[in-house]
């Protein structure tokens, strides 16, 4: 975990940028269908229910931005969200590890996770988000490796801090952060994050305005 605080211009720039309206562009079933690679993209990745719609509403501050549901793998597509005159897109990309998926589904989902996260210039960090309450995943293990070896880098996000008294928090960050400190592309700092509290958000906006 990152325990330095970020500098106040640099939180204050995270808030301006997610303070804009943001609005939901496309969503891509192939890389083809992509926008131009004209700005710095973040993209969002994670199993199935890990919390990424919700952050990703709570981050814009907009409830209804990106589309939550209790049914695993809703997100089918590659889902772009800019910010009118921003220098950033955001992309959330299909949650992994869902059970109930058809497996030709599945099998085309991953395809293009693996062709966006190998073939895109413009992405600039992958934000791995880990559900607080299960920790790392083998599925979660699995697309870390991919990162590793295809030298894209990445930042662990915690999810649904909220839901652990603090003495398991604190034990799951010490694992989480661990582990991610042995990873060849993990960037470092986990950031500790509750979509329903707000908790991690003011550090989450600093985080990518840093990479503007």
């Amino acid at each position: 975990m990152n325990d330095t605080p970020k500098d106040p211009e640099t939180v204050e720039t995270g808030r301006l940028l997610f303070a804009r309206p943001w609005v939901f562009v496309k969503g891509c079933v192939s890389v083809k269908d992509l926008p131009p690679a004209d700005r710095v993209e973040v993209a969002f990745a994670g199993r199935s229910n890990v919390g990424k719609s919700s952050l990703i509403n709570a981050l814009t501050g907009q409830s209804g931005l990106a589309r939550t549901s209790n049914t695993p793998g809703r997100t089918q597509e590659l889902n772009i969200f800019e910010a009118e005159g921003g220098p950033f897109r955001i992309v959330d990309m299909p949650g992994y590890g869902f059970a109930k998926a058809p497996q030709p589904a599945v099998t085309a989902w991953n395809k293009l996770i693996h062709a966006y996260l190998k073939g895109r210039p413009s992405l600039r960090r992958v934000f791995v988000l880990i559900d607080a309450r299960h920790g790392i995943k083998a599925n979660d293990a699995t697309v870390m490796n991919e990162l590793d070896s295809a030298a894209v880098s990445y930042q662990g996000v915690l999810t649904k801090a909220d839901k652990l008294k603090t003495g398991e928090l604190e034990t799951v960050i010490a694992r989480t952060d661990a582990t991610l400190s042995k990873r060849p592309a993990a960037f470092p700092g986990l950031i500790v994050t509750s979509a329903e509290k707000g908790d991690g958000l003011e550090e989450l906006r600093a985080t990518i305005a840093e990479m503007g």
